[in-house]
Parts: structure tokens; sequence; C-alpha cells
């Protein structure tokens, strides 16, 4: 049947639709086709191998389930590959374990993932998993000095910086810890370094620039005294380590907590972009919101290094339907708790938390403008 002008418009629209979700001011922000899995994983390890992207691991409360009614968080261990934009995700293999919320960075032809957690506890392991030769492979690494999940990490040349964590699931505060570990080594060994002047804290953003490690926001958890429950502390402020002085310098604050945002961030307009994160704001209300929750923060951050401030540079366009509180992968939210990924001239959000509880299949690809 041939279309008329005004329905051949409607169906022009509708089809860029399910592409591009909207081109902000500096940002276009394209669908990517879904990772193959009705409830979507949070915390999955994610990086580019021989010019594939990949996605392991993560977890979820399986057939939509959530944490106030009792259901049981699961890990998993398939490993899937998307090998053009255009093409379909192939599960083509198995991590050594289940295995999620692990530092994950691209180093060369592999994915680097260093630490994490499944279902009994957190781990001092690492690995480079490879896509080569149509098979999934893994490099051991050496161990890091403690067990940690929730830390941050981002590459300075061939040197993988891992920041904070919790050390165990039953652990009443964050870590104040600070590792580096020299992949182009010829022996490699973990080294520990002088941390921050701020608290110990967990999932924190990373970034990496002109050769310095970036550390910004976080999560503090202490032990209210008087309850014996552990507390959250929002935090805001960032700071900049240099391996040539070995110091930390406090940057400015930023304006809000971007808490488990997408990293390591990236540069962009001469700027260090953060996507999003928790600012806390519901933290408190997530039991009574339950899937009501509206997700979490759409604010892109801007760091200028000139200037040392943060600016707001955009508002990320989620498109949240009225039906999200019963079929939310139908929605698009910015997510929380999951890697982001250079890749093919963008940079990919693959899944994560779209609220407390609910995981989304949906991987977003960020461009920007010039």
């Amino acid at each position: 049947m041939r279309l008329q002008k005004p329905d051949f418009l409607i169906f022009l629209l509708i089809l860029i639709s399910t592409q591009m979700l909207y081109a902000q001011a500096y940002f276009t922000v394209d669908n990517l086709p879904k990772i193959p899995d009705k409830d979507g994983f949070a915390g999955s390890l994610s990086g580019v191998s021989n010019g594939a992207l990949m996605v392991a691991g993560g977890s979820n409360f399986p057939d939509a389930g959530r944490p106030w009614t009792g259901d049981t968080k699961q890990w998993y261990d398939d490993v899937f590959v998307l090998e053009n934009p255009k093409g379909a995700w192939r599960k083509v293999g198995k991590l050594p374990a289940p295995l999620g919320y692990t530092v994950s960075v691209t180093w060369k032809d592999g994915v680097v993932c260093v630490g994490g957690s499944h279902s009994t506890g957190h781990l001092a392991t690492g690995f480079i998993m490879r896509w080569q030769n149509k098979i999934v492979t893994f490099e051991p690494l050496p161990n890091l000095p403690i067990t940690l999940a929730n830390s941050c990490g981002a590459l300075v040349g061939d040197v993988l910086y891992v920041a904070g964590g919790l050390e165990n699931p039953a652990s009443t505060t964050t870590l104040k810890k600070f590792y580096a570990l020299n992949l182009a080594a010829k022996e490699r060994k973990w080294e520990e370094l002088p941390p921050w002047q701020g608290e110990g804290r967990m999932l924190s953003v990373a970034g990496s620039y002109n050769g310095k490690f970036y550390l910004i926001s976080g999560t503090s958890i202490h032990q209210n005294d008087s309850t014996g429950a552990t507390d959250r502390g929002y935090l805001k402020d960032a700071y900049c380590y240099s391996p040539k002085t070995r110091q930390w310098k406090p940057l400015t604050d930023l304006p809000q907590p971007t808490v488990a945002a997408p990293g390591p961030v990236f540069i962009a307009h001469k700027k260090m972009i953060v996507l999003g994160g928790d600012t806390g704001e519901n933290a408190s209300k997530n039991l009574i919101l339950k899937d009501k929750h509206p997700g979490f923060s759409t604010k892109i951050w801007g760091f200028d290094f000139k200037s040392n401030d943060w600016q707001m540079m955009d508002d990320f366009p989620v498109d949240i339907r009225s039906d999200a509180e019963s079929f939310p992968n139908q929605s698009t939210y910015l997510p929380v708790t999951t890697p982001l990924v250079a890749w093919k001239g963008g940079f990919v959000i693959p899944g994560g938390e779209a609220r407390p509880g609910t995981r989304t299949p949906r991987v977003l690809w960020i461009k920007t403008k010039p």
C-alpha cells in the first residue's frame, strides 16, 4: 500500500524517534539495541575489545522482583557482545563466576575488571576480558590488597587507579583506600597510594584528564550509635590526584551529589562531563515511593578545568511514560550503577539501575555536538 504524504511524514517521525531520543545543546542521545534480558542488569562489567562492545555479569531482581517484597538479588555470568551499532547483541560466553559492581575500563584490546561482588561477598580478584577470534578469553591480574566492591576507577596512561569502595557487604564504614596498578609493567603489582583529604566513600565517579586522576562525589557510610543502623552521607566534594607529585588537590564542590553516576566520566567541550547520579533527595522515601520513584538526577554537569567550577550544561532527555510504574522498560531513564564506555565516536551507557530496585535493558549512546 502506498503511503500518502501526511502518513509518510508520521511514519518517518516514528522511525526517527525509535533511534534518536533528543538532540540537546551539547549532545545527542540515541538508542542502541537493548541487552537481551527482559529485566536488564545493574553493575555490569563493560568495555571495548577489538572493536566490539562487551557487557557481562551484573545483577537484578528476576521477573520484575523488588527488594521490598522480599525478592533476592541475583548475580549473572553471561557475556554479551555487540560488534556494530546496527547489529544485534549475542551471548558469547561466561565469566569465570557470577560477578558485578567491579571497576571496569577499556585498556588496549581488552576490558580490565577488578574487585566486585557476587551473592556471597566481595572479591579482590581481577582479569582482562577480551573478544578474540570470536571467543571470550580471560587474562588474570594480581589480586587487590583487600576485597572491595562499589569502587571507582580510571586509567591515566597505562596505570589503573582505584579509589574507595566497600570491603564487604557487612561493612559499617566506607573505604578511604587508593590503589594503582601499572598494566604495562612486566611484573604487575598493586601499589597503595596516599588517600584524598575527604571522607571514605563508595559509588564515586572517576575520571582522567591531562595525566591526572579525578575522584568525584560518592556516598559515605557511618554506623548510627543510637540505632545500630548504617546511615549514608551523600557527598559533593571532588579531588584531583597528580601522579607526578603524588599529591591530591581539592576541587570546587559539586552543586549536588552525583552518586553512582555512569563512569569513568568523559571529556567534551573542554569540560569533564558527569551524567546524573543519585543526589540522595529521595533516599529516605524509597520504601514509600517504591515503583512510583521518579528516577535519578537528569542534570549533566561539566567541570571547567580553567575556572575550577561546575556548570549545568543540559538536562538528559529522559522519557518517563504514564505506565512507567508497571512497565518501566518502555520508558527511558538516566540510570546509575553502570559503566560509561567510549565506543564508535560516542559514549555508551549499557543498562543500569533505572530507579531503586529496577534495572533497564536499554543501551544509550551519547555523542557530543561540535
